[in-house]
């Protein structure tokens, strides 16, 4: 038996020499950019552009409007010459709408969130399983988890941008919700 584990031993040790021995020299390194045979000497094919994080989605519609990513937890606001006028992070909500395009329903300045926080200028635009969806700003500045166990509506910002949101977003304003 141990006759038998020494050949069987042997002969892999053997076939991995094989192999290695005819490996390329190149294997590995990172290879050179192959040129084209164009007078410019540029790069045969274009480097793929790294998607930049605060770039407007680009199926999110036209003219103004607000553009909420739920994957990026970012907004936008958009101008009607299609210039983005301020971007910003968000903290979503435990009840998220779903990708689509809605209109501000209503607003309120200054209440108390389904959470108990006292939030201001709050954007309403849909509501999901009874629960109603809106941005708003944490009076004392906060952005912080929601608690999970909650069915809340509330998707948070900073208060400066709870500011540029209530300017920009009256009733009626275009909002984009996209995955």
């Amino acid at each position: 038996m141990a006759g038998l584990t020494a050949a069987a031993v042997a002969a892999v040790c053997f076939l991995a020499y094989q192999a290695s021995a005819n490996v390329p020299d190149t294997l590995g390194k990172p290879s050179k950019p192959r040129t084209t045979g164009s007078p410019s000497g540029a790069a045969g094919a274009p480097a793929q552009p790294k998607k930049d994080p605060l770039a407007l989605p680009a199926e999110s519609g036209t003219g103004e409007r607000v553009v909420y990513a739920l994957a990026d937890r970012r907004v936008w606001l958009v101008d009607a010459a299609e210039k983005v006028t301020r971007t910003f992070e968000v903290m979503p909500s435990t009840v998220s709408p779903p990708p689509g395009t809605y209109a501000v329903t209503s607003r309120s300045g200054s209440v108390t969130g389904s959470d108990g926080v006292r939030i201001e200028h709050v954007v309403r635009f849909t509501s999901v399983d009874n629960v109603v969806i809106g941005f708003s700003a944490a009076v004392d500045g906060t952005l912080t988890s929601p608690n999970p166990s909650l069915k809340t509506g509330g998707i948070r910002m900073k208060v400066g941008d709870g500011n540029a949101m209530w300017t920009f977003a009256t009733v009626g304003a275009k909002i984009v919700v996209v995955p």
